[in-house]
């Protein structure tokens, strides 16, 4: 395992310090248990804090997992912005793959699968982890449209799903390997299908981005 998520620490006391290790003690218990065997006990014993800590942030098992993962996808795979719509799509698609094929991305991928048939609220887990993933990535496509680079009723979030498709299939399907190369790809397939105004709103009152789970 990851150097980062070993073993139980000492006492860090509240604020931001307690936060991160709470966090960290999160992925390292979904890693070792899995998401069926976690529980905010384990998590808290793990960090090195009370349980009542943990409980005055999140209220359950799921919103500690779904903010843990979250924190950790935003620092994995942070928002470019290099100028143009193809290198940023490029920079997203390389640290998606990146992520997805580390430790802890596969890890956790192996975990919630494994759990989700008899764990629904890992649906619920997923899909909120997903919807922040695509509201924070979402400014590069809105920047594109400002550019100009993409038609103006381009949707957000089926470009971001178009992109990431590939990198999920080969990572839970095929097991086919995955790299910078796959990573191209995935732009390049999204960009076309992008340019000839195949990813658009499907209303013009969309009110906000759909979070379906791409896998």
């Amino acid at each position: 395992m990851d150097e980062g998520f070993s073993g139980p620490t000492r006492p860090v006391g509240r604020g931001r310090k307690a936060q991160a290790a709470v966090r960290a003690a999160t992925l390292a218990e979904l890693l070792d248990r899995g998401y069926a065997e976690l529980t905010v006990e384990g998590v808290a014993q793990r960090a090195g804090v009370h349980k009542t800590t943990v409980y005055r942030r999140w209220k359950d098992r799921a919103s500690l997992v779904v903010d843990a993962l979250a924190e950790h996808f935003a620092t994995d795979i942070p928002t470019p912005d290099t100028g143009a719509v193809e290198s940023d799509l490029q920079a997203l698609a390389r640290a998606l793959a990146h992520s997805m094929t580390g430790p802890v991305g596969r890890a956790v991928q192996t975990a919630m699968h494994s759990d989700a048939g008899r764990l629904p609220e890992i649906a619920e887990a997923r899909r909120r982890v997903f919807a922040d993933r695509f509201r924070r990535a979402e400014p590069v496509i809105t920047r594109a449209i400002e550019r100009g680079e993409l038609p103006a009723e381009t949707d957000p979030v089926e470009v971001l799903k178009t992109l990431a498709a590939p990198i999920y299939f080969r990572l839970l399907v095929s097991a086919d390997p995955i790299d910078e190369g796959t990573a191209d790809q995935a732009v390049r397939i999204t960009l076309a299908a992008a340019r000839a105004g195949a990813l658009t709103r499907s209303s013009p009152d969309r009110s906000g981005p759909r979070t379906t789970d791409p896998a």
